[in-house]
């Protein structure tokens, strides 16, 4: 024992600062690293800028989230909410750039024009469904006005939000259509320009040419060098210059997606459900405890309207049969025939409502009564119209004498029938099943109803149905089976090369592809070939050129990828540009080739015997300025021709167009006379035409001073860090 006390005094103090030193490294280790921000401030809390100006990533993802809860109760899909955030991240920048134009122009929203918007003459729609009184129909400013100061200052999130989000969106729109009428009543034609347009399309020119096409000249005979796609990429800067980073990869797909025997599986399961389902007398509960795909619709569908691919055979069902399972896009379902009814598609009809108020006193039963009376005064000869506008309390419809109309998704009614299942099922099923001209009294959640039915169209066999469903998805096995194969062609996939050998050894005679996917942007959500999927676009971006990742779960399947190549910002790769940029270097070579070979020019006659194949000289007559001609599109051509120095001879150069060398002769050009409108009143037209083209932009929701504005700003996208 003294031996080990001895060891522990002695090393004690050398085992504690090896301990601390140990300790202190790994604190150092996380500190440059920049996880435990003791030599930075931490994490940047912004996820862009735009020209300096800051957008906050909190309040950018308040706006998310509230954008999002717009959605309640529906499951968003990965590329929706990549949607979405796309949508707020533009409105972001736009907001940014346009209201540094705003603040340049003097261009506001005073608090009393904001007043006046939203509790003026022509309030918002989100502000009438909520404050237009029910009996009259009228806004009710005041109180709107009211409630919503309330709801800003103490009402919940939701009210908050919803309240906050449209007034902004209101403010927003007013801004921009003061901007775009300011744009719009700047245009201006002057009347030097109207005069030089109808003296340019009064020119008309007869020329001949001799074309030497570029394909005379074989491909092979011309080389591109990367550096040349360099230079061409340097003289066409806007179009090949990125402002950000992108990546090109290759990958190869482990298939993980259901077998046939996983199908056949999900296909005998459906099977020992069949007698459950046709013997039960809840379709809707038992649906629940089967975990359907497929959720109860308890209505009638008309048998015109049911459109899936077995529908003659349930159609055949006895009452409460049970058809399947049958295979469904992708999942099997079993059909049982709940009831079958003759019923019409739309119909007619009008209504009077009584609506009980126990707070003023007037109780259910006090209303059930008035309704009775009234349809006794109706039976008894009284107009049903009349008193509809006197009692109702669907003032909409009372109006119209109680016809009902039923808006579409955009508010707008465009008949006055309605078809199944668009209103409350107690009413609707009591129309429905009813006959023409009956009136007939019915208790829906908005009180008691009088129900006239004036007319019921399109009557035919009306089906309710239960859907059981079950999507085919992979085993556990099958699942197992992908990913270790996948696992497998990783681990021996260190680098480019080794990826390639591997595919080419061990996959290539197996049928397994491997695709190339060029030009990834950091927000991407997908690549070409592959379903989408931010976490596989990250993991792309988390590695270095020649790292191979994954396997990447990607839809159903597992993806094993190596980077080829990181592009920074900048010009693009040559790799990238190579496929279009090289024809027109190609044909740039081939046109110095041909011009050389060409040499001195005497006579077309001469130039056309020349060339092998020989070509012909051919001729041009009455060509306008404005173009239009069996050229095709070749402004050179054009510009040459109606030079006035070139007129009557030989233009001395041979002229590089789009689809060759051309060695052009100008044999006349003259002015013909053009039908000209008064000049003050063309000038008016061309205005009025440029105008109208911008606003027809703006209301279609394509701004291209807006997308001029983000083109020439400076840009600086960080979400791919948190996102």
């Amino acid at each position: 024992m003294s031996v080990i006390q001895k060891i522990r005094d002695k090393y004690a103090r050398i085992a504690v600062i090896a301990i601390a030193v140990s300790l202190l490294g790994f604190i150092l280790m996380d500190a440059f690293a920049g996880r435990t921000g003791l030599f930075n401030n931490g994490p940047s809390n912004t996820i862009g800028k735009v020209d300096g100006t800051k957008i906050d990533r909190q309040a950018f993802q308040q706006k998310l989230d509230l954008f999002e809860s717009q959605y309640k109760g529906q499951q968003l899909t990965e590329e929706q909410k990549q949607q979405i955030q796309e949508e707020v991240w533009n409105q972001e920048v736009e907001d940014v750039i346009l209201n540094k134009e705003y603040e340049k122009l003097g261009i506001t929203v005073t608090e009393k024009e904001m007043n006046e918007l939203l509790y003026g003459a022509n309030p918002p729609q989100f502000l009438t469904r909520f404050f237009s009184d029910q009996k009259t129909g009228a806004f009710d400013a005041f109180r709107a006005k009211q409630q919503v100061t309330q709801a800003m200052k103490t009402g919940s999130v939701e009210e908050r939000n919803y309240f906050s989000m449209n007034i902004d969106m209101l403010k927003r729109q007013r801004l921009m259509s003061k901007y775009m009428s300011m744009l719009v009543n700047s245009i201006y034609m002057p009347k030097w320009f109207v005069e030089r347009l109808n003296s340019d399309n009064s020119l008309m020119a007869k020329f001949s040419y001799v074309t030497i096409p570029y394909s005379t000249i074989s491909d092979s005979a011309v080389k591109v060098t990367d550096d040349e796609i360099r230079d061409y990429m340097k003289k066409h800067k806007s179009l090949y210059e990125q402002k950000e980073e992108t990546r090109s990869i290759s990958y190869v797909v482990f298939n993980a997606s259901a077998t046939s025997a996983d199908s056949a599986a999900i296909r005998a399961e459906l099977e020992t459900l069949k007698p459950g389902l046709a013997s039960t007398t809840d379709p809707a509960n038992y649906l629940v405890q089967q975990s359907s795909t497929l959720q109860y619709l308890d209505n009638y569908l008309a048998q015109s309207s049911i459109q899936i691919p077995v529908k003659d055979s349930i159609f055949r069902l006895s009452k409460g049969a049970v058809y399947g399972p049958y295979l469904d896009a992708n999942s099997y379902v079993l059909a049982k025939l709940v009831d079958t009814k003759i019923l019409p598609d739309s119909a007619k009809a009008k209504h009077i409502l009584i609506q009980p108020n126990p707070e003023a006193g007037f109780t259910d039963s006090m209303a059930r009564k008035k309704i009775d009376s009234i349809k006794t005064a109706i039976d008894n000869g009284a107009i049903f119209d009349s008193l509809a506008k006197k009692f109702s309390a669907d003032k909409s419809s009372a109006e119209k004498g109680g016809l009902v109309q039923i808006p579409n998704q955009s508010g707008e009614v465009t008949s006055d029938y309605f078809a199944q299942g668009q209103t409350v099922k107690e009413f609707n099923d009591t129309i429905f099943n009813g006959k023409v001209g009956q009136r007939m009294i019915v208790k829906t959640q908005f009180g008691y109803h009088l129900i006239q039915i004036l007319d019921l169209k399109n009557i035919e066999p009306h089906y309710k149905v239960a859907y059981l469903g079950r999507k085919i998805i992979p085993s556990p096995e099958t699942d197992d089976a992908a990913h270790n194969q996948a696992n497998l062609f990783a681990g021996d996939s260190r680098d480019l090369k080794s990826f390639n050998d591997n595919w080419d050894k061990k996959l290539r005679a197996k049928g397994i592809n491997k695709s190339p996917a060029v030009d990834i942007k950091p927000m991407d959500n997908s690549v070409i070939g592959l379903p989408p999927s931010r976490q596989f676009i990250r993991a792309v971006f988390d590695a270095d050129q020649g790292d191979v990742i994954g396997p990447e779960k990607v839809g159903e399947n597992y993806v094993v990828a190596v980077i080829t190549e990181v592009n920074e910002p900048g010009y693009k790769s040559v790799n990238s540009v190579r496929s279009m940029v090289e024809p027109a270097i190609m044909n740039q070579k081939k046109a110095d080739l041909i011009i050389k070979n060409i040499g001195k020019i005497t006579t077309l006659e001469d130039v056309a015997a020349k060339q092998k194949p020989q070509q012909q000289v051919q001729t041009v007559d009455s060509v306008r300025f404005n173009g239009g001609s069996k050229i095709g599109p070749e402004p050179k051509v054009l510009g040459a021709v109606f030079n006035p120095a070139n007129k009557g001879k030989i233009v001395p150069e041979p002229i590089a167009g789009t689809q060759g060398v051309f060695v052009v002769r100008v044999d006349n050009t003259t002015t013909v006379p053009v039908e000209v409108a008064n000049i003050e009143e063309q000038r008016k037209n061309y205005e009025s035409g440029m105008k109208q083209q911008l606003m027809n932009q703006f209301r279609q929701n394509v701004n291209p001073i807006v997308e001029a504005l983000k083109r020439i700003a400076s840009i600086k996208d960080n979400r791919a860090t948190f996102y």
